[in-house]
């Protein structure tokens, strides 16, 4: 029997993890353990290593915008060759900023448009005031709960499906009931928490996911969710 192993790539882990969502990492890193699935982690501060590194899972997380400033040139100068992989079916998380460079354009409040890496048809424009408090989102794997907290307002284009339909919060916009996004293997949110930890549904299909793109079962074991489940019931109680 051949071991089955996945390698989880960290895109910018310095710039681009404000909110704590690292925890997407531990989170996978745990349910595989606990399965008996070799994980690695590699950490990218490049786009350039994501392929030399034999990525089955990337994760992307939050920044304040000064970082985005900062990560933009290099998903810039590798944005083709990132697209290539997802189009291929990379299995990616982003999370809020990194949600939002992956789309077409960021326009900020001065009107100056910041390019993105045109991953996913989505663009965002800043407002003045922020849109932050707890979230529940109805989707297809479950009540999804985390935490919100951006200024941006996000819009998806024509082809680009939801994540799932807000039930609390406000989710891209605040105005059409849609939070985060799915292309192909390719998510995006703006659900902290981390999202991963409260929602182990999600969690399982980016790993089912990652294991199909090996090219074998994407079936995984059942493990305890008892703590997962019960994390979640209490966040989706609290008030906004």
């Amino acid at each position: 029997m051949v071991k089955r192993s996945i390698t989880i790539g960290h895109l910018y882990p310095k710039q681009m993890n404000v909110y704590g969502d690292m925890g997407n990492v531990i989170t996978l890193q745990y349910r595989l353990k606990a399965r008996g699935i070799d994980t690695n982690y590699v950490s990218l501060d490049s786009i350039c290593n994501i392929k030399k590194s034999n990525v089955d899972i990337l994760i992307g997380g939050g920044g304040q915008d000064s970082n985005q400033g900062l990560i933009q040139q290099d998903l810039l100068s590798g944005a083709n060759e990132l697209k290539q992989l997802c189009d291929n079916g990379l299995v990616c998380l982003m999370i809020c900023g990194m949600y939002q460079l992956f789309g077409t354009k960021f326009v900020t409040q001065d009107g100056d448009e910041l390019i993105g890496a045109g991953i996913i048809d989505v663009e965002t424009r800043a407002s003045n005031d922020r849109l932050i408090g707890n979230i529940v989102v109805d989707s297809q794997w479950g009540k999804m709960v985390g935490f919100e907290n951006h200024s941006g307002r996000t819009y998806l284009g024509n082809a680009v499906k939801e994540l799932g339909k807000v039930i609390k919060g406000a989710g891209n916009n605040g105005g059409d009931k849609t939070e985060g996004c799915v292309v192909n293997n390719v998510f995006g949110t703006y659900m902290h928490g981390p999202v991963l930890a409260k929602n182990p549904e999600f969690a399982d299909e980016l790993i089912s996911r990652a294991l199909v793109q090996q090219g074998g079962s994407g079936s995984l074991d059942p493990i305890d969710d008892s703590l997962e489940n019960l994390a979640a019931q209490i966040a989706r109680a609290r008030p906004r």
